[in-house]
C-alpha cells in the first residue's frame, strides 16, 4: 500500500470510499480539492488501483478522512494522515466522539467543542513520530 495524490480520474471512486464513511463535505469542493493537490489517496499496488482510502485536507485542516469498511484497522488511515503529516507543520481535524480514539492514537491533541458529541484535535507533525 502507499499514499499519492488523488486525480480526477479518483474523483467517483474518492465519493464511494467517502460515502462508505458517512461522510459530506461541506466546505470545500471534491473536484476543487483534488485540482489543488489537497486530496491523498491510499491504493494497494500500482497508481491505478482501487482506493482504499482518503483524506482531504483544507490547508492543515483535514476535512475528511475515509477508509473502505472491510480495510479499517489495517494502517490506511494512519498511513494517509502520516502523508499529510509531511504537507503541514501542524494538522488539525473537527470529528464526532466515535472516532476519537483514532485521532488520539495520532498522538492528537483533543479538546471538546460547543457541539454535543464533536471534538477538536491538533498536533504539531514535526514532533510527531506515526507508527
Amino acid at each position: 500500500m502507499h499514499v499519492r495524490t488523488a486525480t480526477t480520474d479518483d474523483v467517483p471512486a474518492l465519493r464511494n470510499v467517502l460515502d462508505g464513511g458517512l461522510l459530506a463535505l461541506n466546505s470545500i469542493p471534491l473536484t476543487a480539492a483534488v485540482k489543488t493537490d489537497s486530496v491523498l489517496v491510499a491504493v494497494r499496488d500500482g497508481d491505478m488501483s482501487p482506493v482504499l482510502g482518503v483524506v482531504v485536507l483544507d490547508g492543515s485542516e483535514i476535512a475528511a478522512i475515509a477508509v473502505r469498511q472491510r480495510r479499517r484497522g489495517q494502517g490506511i488511515g494512519t498511513a494517509l494522515i502520516e502523508a499529510a503529516s509531511q504537507r503541514h507543520d501542524t494538522l488539525q481535524a473537527d470529528f464526532h466522539r466515535r472516532v476519537r480514539p483514532f485521532w488520539e492514537s495520532l498522538g492528537f491533541s483533543i479538546t471538546p467543542t460547543d457541539e454535543e458529541d464533536r471534538f477538536y484535535g491538533h498536533v504539531e507533525t514535526t514532533d510527531t513520530v506515526f507508527e
